[in-house]
C-alpha cells in the first residue's frame, strides 16, 4: 500500500472543473468536512444516544458529540502520528503534506463512523437482526417465500445487520445530496470507515484476524466496495488509518462512559478508585511507570479538595 493511493482525493462522481475559474481554495477533504457538517444525516445524530436513551439532563452525551469527540482525538492522533513517522524516516514517502492529508480524512472519518448505528447502538442492531430472524422465514411474494428468492448473501446481510455497513450504504447512497451517489465523498474517507472489509458470507466473529469480525458492506453495495479498493490499492485489508480511527473511538467512548456514569450515579469515586486498585495490580510495571491511572486520580481528586 502506497500514501498517495491510500488518500485518494477522487470521487465517484467527480464534479465538473470549478466554474469560477479556480478560486476554491479547499482541498478535497476539506470540502467532505463542510459537505458532512452540512448535511441532515450528520444532524441527526443529535437525537441518537450513546449510552441513556430519553435523558432530561443535557450532560449526556448523544451519537453528536460522541461523533465530534472522535473527530477530535482522530486528527490529534493523527498528528502525532505523522510527526513520529517524519521525525523517525521509517517511510521516506511520508511527508507533511501527506500527514496533514491524514489528518483531514481522519477529521472527517471521525464525523461519519457512528452515522449508519440504529438508535440503541448495539442493542439496535440485535433488535434488527432478531427481527429479521424471526419475520423473514414467514414473509411471502406472490406465491412465493422471499427467502427462495434471495440469495445466501441477501439473507444474511439481513440477519447480520450492521451499522458499519449501513454507514457506507447510507453515506454513498442514500444520503440524497443531488443525485444518486449519496454525500459522494472521496475515495479515502471511504476506504477509513470500512472497518471490515468483508461480506456477511466471509463474517467471522471468531476470527482471529479483527477485519472479519463483522460484515463491512451490504450485498447492494458490493460494486462501491470494488470501487473503493481499488481506488485505495487496499485489496481487501484495512487502511492504516482505519485503526487510528478505532483507537480514536476507543479513547472517547470509554473515557465518556466513565463520566457519565458518574454524572447519572452508577458509580462513585471509591468505586472508581477500587477498579484501578485492581487494574494496577494486573498491569505490568512498565506500563504503571509509563501511566498510572490510580496515582492520576488521586491527584485530580485532591486538587479539587483543595480548591
Amino acid at each position: 500500500m502506497e500514501w498517495n493511493q491510500l488518500l485518494c482525493s477522487r470521487r465517484r462522481n467527480m464534479p465538473p472543473v470549478n466554474q469560477t475559474g479556480g478560486r476554491d481554495l479547499r482541498t478535497e477533504y476539506e470540502k467532505d468536512y463542510q459537505k458532512i457538517i452540512g448535511s441532515a444525516s450528520f444532524r441527526r445524530l443529535q437525537d441518537k444516544t450513546q449510552v441513556f436513551p430519553l435523558d432530561k439532563s443535557d450532560f449526556i452525551r448523544t451519537r453528536l458529540t460522541h461523533s465530534l469527540e472522535v473527530s477530535s482525538f482522530a486528527r490529534s492522533l493523527g498528528q502525532n502520528i505523522g510527526k513520529n513517522l517524519i521525525a523517525s524516516k521509517k517511510d521516506p514517502n511520508f511527508n507533511w503534506r501527506i500527514a496533514e492529508d491524514m489528518c483531514n480524512v481522519l477529521q472527517c472519518a471521525g464525523l461519519i463512523h457512528d452515522i449508519g448505528n440504529p438508535p440503541f447502538g448495539h442493542f439496535g442492531e440485535t433488535a434488527i437482526r432478531q427481527w429479521f430472524r424471526e419475520r423473514l422465514p414467514e414473509m411471502m411474494f406472490f406465491d412465493r417465500k422471499i427467502e427462495d428468492i434471495l440469495t445466501e448473501q441477501m439473507k444474511q446481510d439481513f440477519y447480520q445487520f450492521e451499522g458499519n455497513a449501513q454507514a457506507l450504504r447510507l453515506i454513498s447512497k442514500l444520503h440524497f445530496f443531488s443525485d444518486e451517489y449519496g454525500m459522494n465523498l472521496t475515495y479515502a474517507l471511504l476506504s477509513t470507515i470500512l472497518k471490515y472489509p468483508n461480506s456477511s458470507l466471509e463474517s467471522n466473529p471468531k476470527a482471529e484476524d479483527i477485519k472479519y469480525k463483522k460484515m463491512g458492506y451490504f450485498y447492494a453495495d458490493r460494486e462501491v466496495f470494488r470501487e473503493i479498493q481499488e481506488a485505495t490499492g487496499t485489496n481487501g485489508n484495512r487502511n492504516p488509518m482505519t485503526f487510528i480511527l478505532e483507537a480514536a473511538d476507543d479513547i472517547a467512548y470509554k473515557t465518556a462512559d466513565i463520566e457519565d456514569a458518574v454524572k447519572k450515579g452508577c458509580i462513585t469515586y471509591g468505586m472508581l478508585e477500587r477498579e484501578l486498585i485492581l487494574l494496577n495490580k494486573n498491569c505490568p510495571v512498565w506500563v504503571t511507570n509509563y501511566f498510572n491511572p490510580l496515582e492520576e486520580l488521586r491527584h485530580q481528586y485532591q486538587k479539587a479538595l483543595d480548591r
